[in-house]
């Protein structure tokens, strides 16, 4: 039974990543498992300087889900580099850094330091909707999502997945925009962009007044827009949006997804994205399907 997949270039042992912001820099979750049982881990969000992130309360539950606001807090890339790259590449999983920022010049600079780096590939976040500045501004259009993807690709020979954000009009357009500027692939959905208020206080329970949507709850808009860009970039496609068990991962991958990823699941058990490798493997028996890769977009529409 193959489980080996090849997302834009990155050979990965089996088709189940955890979600940027989700999983740290993965030393916490190294106490509850070995990390080179994942087929890659994507990392938190770094950029070219340390942030804060954005001030208290940033993390709140939601029916059947949960609601952030962290505001890209990182230590920055000249810290990643030092600290927490050497401890992931002790492990047997392909590395893939989140990249953010708030121009296309930041942007630029960061991915000339991440290029040089021992990673396997950098998912740019072009879709974080926790921050006043970039990210959103360059993911919710065509020409913005095209222009910066085409600038980073000019000084990144490692495979360039784009992150795009579920909060626009048109997700197949977007998802083209970032193969027609030379991205190996495309990664969705991010988080939707939502509220919750206290209505005793009558205010938003978030400092930020609104943050990031993840979860179940999120799942079936995640797996449609999967499919949807599945039909327009030729692109491989990382899925991910309330995946919690191996019968989500291979939802996604029959609308068209190569491979996955774990992301609000951490929280409700650190073990969450074993189990769900576990789930895949039991399905392939089941079906009796001896290379996952030939189920990949495989559903038949009504």
């Amino acid at each position: 039974m193959k489980t080996e997949v090849i997302l834009a270039g990155i050979k990965m042992k089996n088709p189940v990543t955890v979600a940027s912001g989700t999983f740290g820099y993965g030393r916490e979750y190294s106490n509850f498992f070995d990390l080179s049982k994942l087929g890659g881990i994507i990392t938190k969000g770094t950029s070219l300087k340390a942030r804060s992130g954005n001030k208290p309360a940033r993390v709140c539950e939601t029916p059947s889900g949960m609601l952030n606001s962290i505001g890209l807090q990182n230590p920055g890339v000249e810290y990643f580099a030092q600290n927490d790259l050497p401890f992931l590449r002790k492990f047997d999983t392909a590395v893939i850094v989140n990249a953010c920022g708030s121009s296309i010049e930041e942007y630029v600079e960061l991915c000339k330091i991440l290029n040089k780096l021992d990673i396997d590939g950098v998912e740019l976040n072009l879709s974080c909707p926790n921050v006043k500045a970039g990210c959103m501004a360059f993911g919710n259009s065509y020409e913005g999502v095209k222009q910066v993807t085409k600038e980073v690709r000019k000084v990144l020979d490692k495979p360039l997945i784009v992150k795009l954000t579920p909060n626009v009009t048109d997700i197949a357009s977007i998802a083209k925009a970032v193969e027609d500027a030379g991205a190996d692939g495309v990664s969705l959905i991010n988080t939707l962009l939502a509220m919750k208020i206290d209505i005793d206080k009558r205010r938003p329970v978030l400092a930020n007044n609104t943050g990031g949507l993840s979860g179940p709850a999120i799942r079936p808009v995640a797996v449609r827009m999967v499919y949807q860009v599945a039909q327009a970039v030729k692109i491989p496609i990382l899925g991910m949006g309330g995946i919690a068990n191996g019968e989500d991962a291979i939802e996604f991958m029959l609308a068209g997804a190569t491979a996955v990823s774990i992301g609000a699941g951490n929280f409700l058990s650190p073990y969450t994205s074993v189990e769900t490798i576990k789930g895949i493997e039991k399905y392939l028996n089941k079906h009796k399907i001896e290379d996952i890769n030939s189920i990949i977009g495989t559903v038949e529409m009504n």
